[in-house]
């Protein structure tokens, strides 16, 4: 597997008319969920959860 195929944007916001840009990464190794913000130079990356608490996972 090449470096850049291990994350793939599985959703994406944003309309080019602001500088928020949100987007949605699913590690395909391990299934889990990240939301990445982007606002101007500040940006933020998190796991998703689920209710429980723990790592929001991409059924495949």
């Amino acid at each position: 597997m090449a470096k850049n195929e291990r994350f793939q944007v599985i959703h994406e916001e944003g309309n080019g008319l602001t500088s928020n840009h949100y987007i949605v990464l699913m590690d395909s190794v391990t299934g889990v969920q990240y939301l990445f913000a982007h606002s101007g130079y500040a940006g933020g990356l998190c796991p998703l959860v689920n209710k429980e608490g723990g790592p929001l996972t991409w059924d495949t």
